[in-house]
């Protein structure tokens, strides 16, 4: 097989990048990586130099350039086979959330933007925002009760593409606090407990960029940890901590 290159933004804020990377960890598909500083004056030049798009991420494979995060993880499963579930219902619905998380929840992105190593923000709740988190929360649990029963992943033991869509999703509940109900707070616990995400999660904390240009403190923790209560109120918040390394 040619070389794969994937290209991508920085890895604290970048929640595009993100999907591929993980959908290509998951897979098993080895690949270089390249990764761009965003909103620097070289960053849209840098861009252009590797898709025609000017945004990350960029999957180049051979002579091959790809870009957008869902096109890349469709080209990753027809190559390795991997990504979508194999009954042909469970497929669709698949594809379904993952259509919806690429082109929805224009609320959920501005209002609580992708910063992998923060933690305990508060934001305004406001309708929009809360009728995004809703739905979200009603797709991880009719996901989980239809599909998901044969593993800890949405559609059960394998991981999907719609894992990977919703994995920055994770990642905004996490920082910024969610409250949602308990199904959800365990799916995401099995995410913020992957290794792949871990591997992300300790390379953004070390992205010196965001200390300079974004304000978010540096600091060691490695291992990101949560901890739900038992009770299924959804006002019910989980515990959200780093482990030191």
């Amino acid at each position: 097989m040619a070389q794969l290159t994937l290209i991508i933004g920085n890895k604290n804020y970048s929640s595009w990048s993100l999907r591929a990377w993980l959908l290509l960890k998951h897979a098993g598909v080895e690949f270089e990586e390249i990764v761009i500083q965003l909103d620097t004056p070289a960053t849209h030049d840098e861009i252009d130099g590797y898709g025609p798009s000017g945004r990350v991420p960029i999957l180049r494979h051979g002579e091959l350039t790809l870009w957008d995060s869902l096109a890349i993880c469709e080209y990753v499963a027809e190559l390795t086979g991997k990504g979508w579930p194999q009954p042909r219902e469970a497929r669709a619905v698949a594809r379904s959330v993952s259509a919806e998380m690429h082109s929805g929840f224009a609320n959920l992105r501005t209002l609580w933007p992708m910063n992998a190593r923060a933690r305990n923000r508060r934001t305004a709740m406001t309708p929009a925002l809360e009728s995004d988190i809703e739905r979200i929360d009603e797709i991880w649990n009719d996901i989980r009760q239809r599909f998901g029963s044969g593993g800890p992943w949405l559609f059960g033991s394998e991981y999907t593409v719609a894992d990977a869509m919703y994995a920055p999703v994770v990642l905004r509940f996490n920082t910024y606090g969610a409250r949602i109900s308990q199904t959800a707070r365990w799916y995401m616990a099995s995410v913020l407990e992957d290794a792949a995400l871990q591997a992300y999660a300790r390379q953004a904390l070390i992205a010196q960029q965001d200390a300079q240009f974004r304000g978010t403190p540096v600091n060691h923790p490695t291992k990101l940890r949560l901890t739900c209560p038992a009770s299924a109120h959804r006002s019910a918040r989980c515990a959200i901590s780093w482990d030191p390394g």
